[in-house]
């Protein structure tokens, strides 16, 4: 068993204290610290990437905890809560499939610590990534292999390997985004929510080492839309496979997330679906399409069937 390294722990009153903290050597920022008190406390990162300072935002949790709309568009401070995006009746009325993949995130408990940031900033769940004590020093831990690539990978990528690497995004909020064709604000820019995920040891979004998520920004949403999340354990489980699915007018976004290292869009069951009816004939055909090019690896096939499902489910819960 290793020894728990020590680090610093940095209160921040403002976002330029935050920032200016981050940019000591390997310092992390937490806000719920759902995800990153686990990983501490199960000594999951080497010694090179465990962090040697840990930030506090709750102090400056109120200038960025707000659900507004503003001029159009859904705007989603990033230390807001997930059970008050569940709960709000202005997400739920024009962006359904946000609500509810709020409501369908771990448990009550966790909604009510967990954050929108947080979120979508969380590590990986592959157990090999995850086991105690860092146990596996897998590539995205800067090792030189995928041990889930010839292990137990029941739960990884169905739609290939990025840089090697079969983990899977395992945000609920994520695929709402995409399928919102949201706009992630930072201290330092603006991110199409497209763009915002990457593979990057040992995390998995495209933030610099000095960049905080101040804001989520959601466009207006005049049509339908819907959330199915398939999991193990319905109350509290991170998914198997969840969905999003929002629609302009005829047009489609979809999005599929758990099936690959980001949230994988499924463009071809948009193409497959746009400008015709919903019904049980045309989910069926886009759930098909969106599921073409999807390869199993040694015992995720059942996976493959898992989404062709919840994108079918998703879309007929929009007719």
């Amino acid at each position: 068993m290793k020894t728990i390294a020590k680090f610093s722990h940095v209160k921040a009153k403002t976002i330029d204290e935050a920032v200016s903290a981050l940019r000591n050597n390997r310092a992390m920022v937490y806000a719920g610290g759902t995800d990153l008190f686990t990983t501490l406390r199960f000594d999951v990162l080497p010694d090179s990437l465990y962090p040697l300072t840990v930030i506090s935002l709750k102090e400056i949790s109120p200038s960025l905890d707000y659900i507004k709309e503003e001029s159009g568009m859904l705007k989603i401070g990033a230390l807001t809560r997930l059970e008050d995006i569940a709960k709000s009746s202005l997400v739920s009325n024009k962006w359904a499939a946000l609500s509810q993949a709020a409501h369908r995130t771990a448990s009550p408990h966790i909604r009510e610590m967990g954050t929108i940031g947080g979120n979508i900033c969380q590590l990986n769940r592959c157990w090999y990534f995850r086991k105690e004590y860092n146990r596996f020093d897998c590539i995205r831990k800067g090792g030189n292999m995928c041990y889930a690539m010839t292990g137990d990978n029941r739960y990884h990528s169905i739609f290939g390997a990025l840089n090697a690497c079969i983990a899977v995004n395992p945000s609920d909020l994520a695929p709402a985004l995409v399928a919102f064709n949201a706009i992630i604000v930072t201290n330092k820019r603006e991110i199409p929510v497209e763009d915002f995920w990457d593979f990057k040891v040992p995390g998995s979004t495209t933030l610099a080492d000095d960049e905080i998520v101040t804001e989520i920004q959601v466009p207006n949403s005049n049509g339908k839309s819907a959330f199915v999340k398939f999991a193990i354990r319905k109350s509290i489980d991170f998914p198997v496979v969840n969905c999003a699915v929002a629609f302009d007018g005829n047009n489609a976004r979809i999005c599929l997330n758990a099936v690959y290292n980001k949230p994988y869009r499924a463009t071809k069951a948009e193409d497959a679906i746009s400008g015709k009816a919903i019904n049980e004939e045309n989910a069926e055909a886009a759930a098909n399409a969106a599921v073409s090019d999807a390869t199993s690896i040694t015992t995720n096939k059942w996976k493959i069937s898992v989404a062709r499902g919840v994108i079918k489910k998703a879309i007929m819960a929009c007719a």
